[in-house]
Formats: C-alpha cells, sequence, structure tokens
C-alpha cells in the first residue's frame, strides 16, 4: 500500500517550502507596503529611508531557481536548554536567509545563525546534540529528494552524502553560485572567524578558498553588520573578468552593499596607458620603493633660516628662526603624515605666539590662535618651510631626473635597479605620461605618505599569490584598523614578482599576526584532472601539499595529439554534447587562431567572464585570463605554447598548472606540439 500524502516526508517538506516561500512573499509586502509618508523630518531623512527600504526589498527577492532552505536540524534537546531537564529539541530549517511567519516564529534560519552551526560541524564522533541532519535536493528550484543522518544513532556508519556529491558536481552554467550548502566543517571554521582577526587561506585549485573568502564576508555582516555599515567591505579581484564571475554570490545570499574592485581599481590616480618589462616592474614593486619614496616626499622639507614677524594692531611678534626648527624638527621626528604636518605646523607657529602674548600679560584665546595661524607671514613660512606635494609630479620626478632618483635611492637601488625604472625620453607633464600600473601604485603610496588612506572594516584579496610587494602595501592601506581575508595558492603565482611565502606577503600587507589556513581537499577539481596537474607540482611549488581531491567519481580525462586546429574544435563540440560549460583554454597568442577555426565551424562562443547561457556555453579563454573560472568540460590546447608564453620556464608551468585545473568534470589536453617533459 502506498503511504498516505499527509505521512509523506517529501509531500511534508515541499509543503513547508511553500509555506515558507508565502511568508517570504508577505515579508516582502510588508516593507513595500511600508508608509514613510509622516515619518521623517525632512527630504534628506526621507530619501535614506526610501533607499534602506528599496535595498531591504531586494535583500527578500525570492530567486526561483535558488533553494529557500537546504537542510534540516532536527536537535536532541531545545539549544540553550539544560539537558538534565528534558527539554524536547527543536527542528531548524537552513537556508540562505532568515523567513519568518505572521507571528514572528522562524520557518527558515539563516545558515550563519549559531543555531545553523552544527548543519555543517556535527559528526559522529560529536553530533552537537542533533538527532537528525537532512540534506534537501532540488531539480530546477523544486524540491525532489531528501537526505537523512542519524548523528546520535552508534548502529548507523557514516556515509559520503550522495547528495552532497551531486550539489559539488553539478553542471555550471552561468556565474559563480554559492556554496552555502555544501561547506565542508574546515572551511565553516574560517567562515566563521572573528571579525577582529586576519586569516590567510592558502588552498590549492578545486578547495573552496573563493567562495570561503565570500562567505566569510556574508558571515561578517551577519555577525557584525552595524560596525561593517560604517566602515564598509570590499572584495578584490585580479581583474574584472572574475569579479564579474563572482559578483553574483553575495547577492544570492542577501548581500547587496559590498563592492568590488582590482588593485588596478584602488590606485587609479592616473590614466594607466603603458607597460614595464619584467625587471622593471620587479623593482617597482619591490618594497624598497616605500622607503625611497619616502625620502623623496620628506626631502621638500627646508629648516628655516630666518624668523617669523606677526604684527597684531600695534604690537610686533617675533618667531626666531632656531625657534622654528625646533618647531619642525620636532614634527620631522613624530614622523606623521606629510600633509598632516604641514597643516600642524601654522597651529604649532601660532601657539608660540600666543605664550609670548600670555608672557607680556595678555590673555588670548582659542580664537585668536587660529587668526594668528592664518596670518600671511604664517602662512608664507608655513609655504617655504613645508610647500605642498604633489604625488604624481613626484613620482614623475623620480621616474625622468636620475640625480633625484640617485639622491634618494642612494643605499636602497643599486645603480643597476635605478636605470632600469628611469624612463628613456622627458615628459611634458603628468597627463601626458605614458603610467604602467606598477607607476600607479608608487603614486598611491605617495599619496598616502601626504594624506592618510580610509580604511575598511574588512578586505578580501582573492588570487593574492600575484600581487608585487608594493601592491599587498596598497591593500594593506584599505584596511589597516580593519581585518583582511587573504585567499591564494602559491602554486599558481605567475607574475615574475610573484610571492615566495604568505609570511613575506603578511608583513607587506601590515597583518603579519594573521593566521595562516591551509586547504588540501578538492572539491572542485575530478581525481584524475588533479593528479596529472600535480605532477608540475615539484617544479613550481615544491613545499606545498598536493590536492586531495574528495571526489568519488574521478572526472572524464583525455589526452589527445592532433594535426590542426579542426580537430580542437571536434573535442568541443563532443564536450558541448555534455550538460554544462566548456571552456577552450589556450596560450594568448594562440587566440587568433581558434578564434578564426571557431567562426569558420559556425561554433559561437563568449569571452571569459561573460555569462554562460543554455545557448552558449562555450567560452574562448586566453591561458592569462583563466585563473580563478571554472568550468564543466574543459580543452587546454597545446600545453608547451601555454608555457612558452611565459617570460620564463617556471612562470610558464605555474600559468599552465592553472590551465590544467579549471574542469570540474572532465578535461581534454589537445597537442600537436610535444608536451612539457614535466608532464611525462
Amino acid at each position: 500500500m502506498s503511504t498516505p500524502p499527509a505521512q509523506d516526508p517529501l509531500s511534508r517538506e515541499r509543503a513547508h517550502l511553500g509555506s515558507s516561500r508565502a511568508a517570504l512573499r508577505a515579508m516582502r509586502e510588508d516593507v513595500e507596503n511600508l508608509d514613510i509618508t509622516d515619518v521623517t523630518a525632512n527630504w534628506v531623512n526621507a530619501a535614506v529611508l526610501q533607499h534602506q527600504i528599496d535595498e531591504r526589498i531586494k535583500a527578500l527577492a525570492d530567486l526561483s531557481h535558488t533553494p529557500l532552505f537546504f537542510g534540516r536540524l532536527d536537535y536532541l534537546h531545545a539549544p540553550g536548554a539544560d539537558k538534565a531537564e528534558g527539554a524536547a529539541g527543536e527542528r531548524f530549517y537552513i537556508g540562505r536567509r532568515h523567513v519568518h511567519d505572521a507571528e514572528g516564529d522562524p520557518m527558515v534560519i539563516d545558515w550563519r545563525a549559531p543555531v545553523s552551526q552544527p548543519f555543517y560541524r556535527a559528526s559522529k564522533k560529536d553530533p552537537m546534540d542533533v538527532g537528525l541532519r537532512r540534506r534537501f535536493g532540488y531539480t530546477s528550484g523544486d524540491l525532489t529528494a531528501y537526505e537523512d543522518e542519524h548523528l546520535s544513532d552508534p548502529s548507523e556508519a557514516a556515509a559520503t552524502s550522495k547528495l552532497l556529491q551531486q550539489e559539488i558536481e553539478r553542471p555550471r552554467v552561468g556565474p559563480m553560485r554559492d556554496i552555502v550548502a555544501t561547506i565542508q566543517p574546515e572551511q565553516d571554521e574560517i567562515v566563521r572567524s572573528g571579525l577582529a582577526g586576519s586569516v590567510c587561506v592558502q588552498g590549492g585549485p578545486g578547495t573552496g578558498k573563493t567562495a570561503v573568502g565570500l562567505h566569510r564576508v556574508a558571515y561578517l555582516l551577519y555577525a557584525h553588520r552595524e560596525r561593517l555599515a560604517r566602515t564598509g567591505t570590499l572584495v578584490i579581484g585580479p581583474n574584472k573578468s572574475f569579479l564579474h564571475y563572482i559578483e553574483q554570490v553575495l547577492p544570492a545570499l542577501g548581500e547587496l552593499e559590498v563592492k568590488q574592485a582590482t588593485v588596478d581599481d584602488l590606485v587609479a590616480h592616473v590614466e594607466v596607458r603603458g607597460t614595464d618589462d619584467a625587471t622593471a616592474a620587479v623593482v617597482k614593486g619591490d618594497a624598497r620603493m616605500a622607503e625611497v619614496l619616502r625620502r623623496a616626499v620628506r626631502s621638500h622639507v627646508t629648516l628655516p633660516t630666518e624668523g617669523v614677524v606677526v604684527v597684531r594692531g600695534s604690537r610686533r611678534w617675533r618667531i626666531p628662526a632656531y625657534e622654528l626648527e625646533t618647531i619642525v624638527g620636532e614634527l620631522l621626528d613624530r614622523d606623521i603624515r606629510y600633509g598632516a604636518a604641514r597643516e600642524a605646523l601654522p597651529q604649532r607657529i601660532a601657539h608660540a605666539v600666543l605664550v609670548q602674548m600670555e608672557r607680556s600679560g595678555e590673555a588670548p584665546d582659542d580664537r585668536v590662535q587660529d587668526a594668528v595661524a592664518r596670518n600671511t607671514a604664517v602662512k608664507a613660512a608655513v609655504k617655504a618651510i613645508w610647500p605642498p606635494v604633489d604625488p604624481a609630479k613626484l613620482v614623475l620626478r623620480l621616474l625622468t631626473d636620475a640625480d633625484f632618483l640617485a639622491v634618494h635611492a642612494d643605499g636602497i637601488l643599486d645603480e643597476d635597479e635605478q636605470k632600469e625604472i628611469l624612463w628613456s625620453k622627458p615628459v611634458r607633464s603628468v597627463k601626458s605620461a605614458k603610467w604602467s600600473p606598477a607607476d600607479a601604485v608608487l603614486i598611491d603610496e605617495t599619496t598616502d605618505l601626504v594624506r592618510r588612506t580610509h580604511s575598511l572594516g574588512h578586505v578580501v584579496l582573492d588570487e593574492a599569490q600575484d600581487l608585487s610587494p608594493m601592491q599587498y602595501r596598497a591593500v594593506g592601506r584599505r584596511c589597516t584598523t580593519g581585518s583582511a581575508t587573504v585567499l591564494g595558492d602559491l602554486a599558481q603565482g605567475t607574475t615574475p614578482w610573484a610571492t615566495r611565502s604568505w609570511d613575506e606577503a603578511l608583513a607587506h600587507l601590515g597583518k603579519g599576526e594573521a593566521v595562516i589556513e591551509e586547504l588540501t581537499a578538492g572539491f572542485r577539481v575530478p581525481t584524475d584532472v588533479i593528479t596529472y596537474a600535480s605532477r608540475l607540482l615539484p617544479h613550481i611549488a615544491p613545499g606545498l601539499t598536493p590536492v586531495a581531491s574528495v571526489r568519488e567519481n574521478p572526472g572524464f580525462f583525455e589526452v589527445r595529439p592532433t594535426t590542426a586546429d579542426e580537430q580542437v574544435v571536434d573535442a568541443c563540440e563532443e564536450l558541448l554534447r555534455n550538460e554544462g560549460s566548456v571552456g577552450l583554454i589556450a596560450a594568448d597568442a594562440r587566440i587568433p587562431a581558434l578564434t578564426e577555426t571557431l567562426t569558420a565551424a559556425g561554433l559561437t562562443y563568449l569571452g571569459p567572464g561573460e555569462e554562460t547561457t543554455a545557448q552558449t556555453r562555450l567560452t574562448l579563454v586566453p591561458a592569462s585570463l583563466a585563473k580563478g573560472l571554472e568550468y564543466d568540460y574543459v580543452v587546454l590546447d597545446e600545453p608547451q605554447a601555454v608555457v612558452d608564453g611565459e617570460p620564463d620556464e617556471r612562470t610558464g608551468l605555474r600559468r599552465l598548472y592553472v590551465a590544467l585545473t579549471r574542469a570540474v568534470s572532465g578535461l581534454t589536453v589537445t597537442h600537436a606540439a610535444p608536451l612539457p617533459q614535466q608532464l611525462a
């Protein structure tokens, strides 16, 4: 006999899903129906309140293809209750956001709430007072399956969750999605680490480090919303394609206010139109440049040779040169920012005048001191002693004036290094200069020496292994009073200045106390693929632990010799017969030829970062832009060409390692030229 629908667990769970969606709609309608006509004092307050209401409405959107809840916890006892009293347990549905009914009782608990933590942490060894953990399976937003773990039942053996495996391996079409339903205990520990401390996550391909960083932001906004609303949060990625790929993760979790940027965006004080060769870029990115710039900025201070005479009414007050020199020396010794010291100097001179006034029997107040500070003679003295500094002009002079550079780089950069960064042709102005990305970072450093950079509450820095020491300093300035989450993989460093150790990188960032965590369990890359790619590790990062795939499905893997580009297209067409996205990754120099072949074959494709659709699932990706992206299936064209496209073999092998590890379900390596010997 069939089970009556009322007793069918799946039907009951579907009914709860329907009720929860209805409750979420009601929550949204309540906000939409708010009348603020007579609530605010003026139009400014009304505009601010209306903006907050609009953001709340967006956060309460019900995304039809995104499950409202993905798990359930049945507690043995009421959370927080004395277990000796035998308080009955409660049932909680765990989802992406909180949902309550008309009486205010929770129907879905936010995954970030403390009561939700056992969904990620509980185990047979430590059930955390959970009797049952239930996972739900969905198809196009419809609840279609469930899977139970009886954590308190010692007779039931621990087993790998099939639904968890299916969710990890679910085909990827469109932007990156959240992993809130599949967060593992070691990932959850990082996600829920406190706001006060900084964390560095070393993780190989497929270990979920990017997702962990984004989910940590979502958790911190939940736990410290008011504070971070004041101080701000920022996610920094390597390029626009990467940021576009991840931009939907936080909104899907209800977080709409997190800004995203690249390092180049942060330091965009000038228009970047030029490039540096590798040697010059390495020197400009070296942390020693910070001291060169500091010397150059402070060189503008000139010790006074004459006193200052301030006339007020019939009285003349004179501050002698030696007293001015003492004031200037004290400001230099404090080593405060150039601009702050320049603003303090007229007040210090005015204070010296007020001391003389008091000695003569007068009783000046703060208004008199401010007036003296604005006195023409005082302003003229400040301009002569501590003139204003334009950061871009100063950097331009360093890069074009060999004598000026030699003076301030003495004992820091040798002659060859100085010659490397000097421009060969004179430049008329800041606007006409062809600034490089490394030059923009130097200007940002100089700007901070002049005036303080605004600090945020929390910064996430992804793909950090490719940053230079000066770029780390630029990011660190954005979180001097806040914390940071640093994400990266030393084996994937593909710049000439790539990070050698996280301790060194964190020191440049100003977060030397950060905790370094390592993720070694691979959830994204199939076993056969990561095993093949790991052949490169002894040559590119000998000290790193290889990623161990936890996937039961070994994935599809093939190395296919070819004789023509048409065969590469054939490999793409074969993989497109499967469900999901396909990435064709090739050396940058090979992209034009492959573009022609794809077009001739009538195969439509996208560029990296563009959102795939059901109609267009193929993306043509230059190897230089593959980092951080992922596809269900990948065709990797000519591995040796990827290696040869970089200035040195180690960097080329690291670029190849990145390209080999972008696949979630299968990889086909095509090659006409011999494979690199390191893959043999």
